[in-house]
């Protein structure tokens, strides 16, 4: 990133606010969300800056903030933060003018309470007493922290938004922390208006932030990569929103403008509200491969402001991403999805696979090919078992593939299942590859979900082996290790070395009742013979293990039956001559 394209400082929120800065949280940021876990955070910050702890300043994080041309200063990242502290300010302005209204030390009193309202607040017009205010909220918060907050009027506590319950409750819990505060002190009434005043200077010296501003919303959005890098989290989707809604607000006015943004609010908030936990970056991400081109997460929002220029090109996204959300969901949390069957199924094995990778293709399939959708889907679960799970292939060129494919499912360019699956020829390992992988893989079953994968390769293998249907196995249905992943001195075909290496081969596994399973335990293997044989599971190949003495080469032998029989499991016809 080129050095002019941001500046840092290290600021009190003193320095920050008696500079003459005019902070504005744009329009479509999020509302308030602080609670009363944050509130107690930040007051045990401010109790060790009163009480000397060792302490005379706390750092209080980043600070990302975007110059407009009308000399005000968005704030890109630090919203919550500086509206908290502007109503503990106004939470102490409240006590004074308490003290004022009830006679103490009236003359002193009101002076402090006007020079913290010009120096953190704003001035107050003298007709209308309306603030000219040092910080605006969002177009949600900002009209109740106006009337009600900044000009110190009563709170009332029905008919508004949850954020604005959660503004009033936060000035009200801060009164209460500032009351138990002066008692502490043990100072008469006579000099609790002093005691606040020196309370927010104090915590205004001693509060300090590192203040990015960065000169558009491209280099915000790179800072905001460089911090969430770094451990930072920032949230970035906001700067997306914020982008796409200003475009959207161009060339129209009033309240007709108005009307317009409260309905794209309304749609952008539906598509948070059904993504709920997903992250609204990786599905855009996944959107944008689905649609126009593949793209690293931290050039996203370069891309978009390149492409998406305009309102209607806006509106298109928007629309966009509202259509995709259905089966990114039933993708991502295929359990709760409306799929039935087969489909579902496989979107679970996906999910157990770890792979998303897909997720662009099959988008682009539900919207343009939906006839095909179960086909291609199948069809990846077998190329994901066969380049992910047992493979272990590069992902980047797979993801890339995806994204190729998934594009000309959407400009036209593949019509049909048949041909989307021919175009993934490069990212299917054949038979012989996918033979000689399969032969020496080995999973570390400690791992919970390398353990579930095991239950579904073994099922897989044992149903076709007994020419039946496939079905998921029970949970009563447990992972075997023949060798024991602890054998002890009965098992002296294996050196230390060699039970280590042979203990999570796939030939060394199978399925097996729990409570066969627990019986067999570290039993030798001429132990374990007869609790095989009793075993309602084992289809006719696989008890021939009873009658084998148990080594290194006996696990490999029968890995590469497994593996033959894998072979024409996981197999994509339309990837055959």
């Amino acid at each position: 990133m080129p050095a002019t394209t941001f500046s840092t400082s290290n600021d009190t929120y003193k320095q920050l606010l008696a500079g003459g800065g005019v902070f504005q949280i744009p329009r479509f940021q999020r509302d308030y969300s602080w609670t009363e876990e944050n509130w107690e955070d930040l007051w045990s910050d401010i109790d060790d800056l009163m009480q000397g702890n060792d302490a005379d300043a706390h750092y209080m994080g980043y600070l990302v903030l975007q110059p407009k041309p009308d000399r005000t200063l968005d704030i890109i990242d630090g919203q919550q933060r500086m509206t908290t502290l502007s109503l503990l300010v106004l939470s102490g302005m409240r006590k004074i003018r308490d003290l004022v209204q009830a006679g103490i030390d009236p003359a002193n009193n009101e002076t402090r309470l006007g020079e913290i309202r010009r120096t953190y607040i704003g001035q107050i017009d003298t007709v209308s007493l309306s603030v000219d205010s040092k910080i605006t909220l969002n177009r949600n918060n900002d009209d109740y922290y106006q009337t009600y907050l900044t000009t110190l009027r009563d709170m009332p506590a029905r008919g508004f938004k949850a954020s604005e319950h959660l503004m009033r409750k936060a000035t009200e819990w801060f009164q209460r922390r500032l009351n138990e505060y002066l008692v502490a002190t043990g100072r008469p009434e006579v000099e609790h208006g002093v005691a606040i005043a020196e309370l927010i200077d104090t915590v205004s010296r001693g509060l300090f932030f590192t203040v990015i501003t960065v000169d558009d919303e491209l280099n915000a959005y790179k800072v905001f990569e460089t911090l969430n890098a770094r451990g930072v989290k920032l949230a970035a989707p906001d700067l997306l929103k914020n982008y796409l809604f200003s475009l959207i607000s161009r060339d129209t006015a009033g309240a007709a403008h108005d009307r317009e943004l409260d309905q794209v609010e309304r749609r952008w908030s539906d598509i948070l509200e059904r993504l709920q936990s997903e992250n609204i970056t990786a599905y855009l991400r996944t959107y944008w491969g689905a649609n126009h081109a593949f793209v690293r997460q931290s050039e996203l929002f370069k891309v978009i402001k390149r492409s998406i220029a305009d309102r209607e090109q806006a509106y298109r996204l928007i629309t966009g991403l509202e259509d995709g959300v259905e089966t990114y969901l039933s993708l991502t949390q295929p359990d709760q999805s409306g799929w039935a069957g087969e489909d579902r199924e496989n979107a679970k094995l996906l999910k157990l696979f770890s792979v998303r990778q897909p997720f662009a293709l099959l988008m682009a399939m539900q919207d343009k090919i939906p006839e095909g959708f179960s086909q291609v889907l199948s069809g990846i679960v077998n190329i994901t078992f066969r380049y992910n799970a047992i493979s272990n292939l590069q992902a980047n060129e797979q993801e890339r593939t995806y994204s190729r494919v998934a594009i000309g499912i959407s400009q036209g360019s593949y019509t049909s299942a048949a041909e989307v699956l021919r175009e993934l020829r490069s990212i299917y390992p054949n038979d012989e590859v996918f033979r000689a992988n399969f032969s020496v893989k080995a999973f570390d079953t400690s791992n919970n979900r390398n353990k579930q994968i095991v239950r579904y390769i073994l099922a897989k293998i044992d149903a076709q082996n007994s020419q039946t249907a496939y079905v998921s196995p029970p949970s009563e249905i447990s992972v075997e290790h023949i060798l024991p992943e602890n054998p002890a001195d009965n098992w002296p075909l294996f050196s230390e070395t060699e039970a280590a290496s042979s203990v999570y081969r796939l030939g060394n596994m199978m399925l097996l009742e729990e409570s066969l399973n627990r019986r067999a335990g570290n039993l030798a293997f001429i132990q374990k013979k007869p609790l095989y044989a009793d075993s309602n599971l084992l289809p006719p190949s696989q008890l021939a293990i009873v009658d084998w003495d148990w080594d290194g080469s006996q696990i490999e032998n029968r890995q590469r039956q497994l593996a033959i029989v894998a072979t024409g499991i996981w197999r994509v016809s339309q990837l055959h001559p």
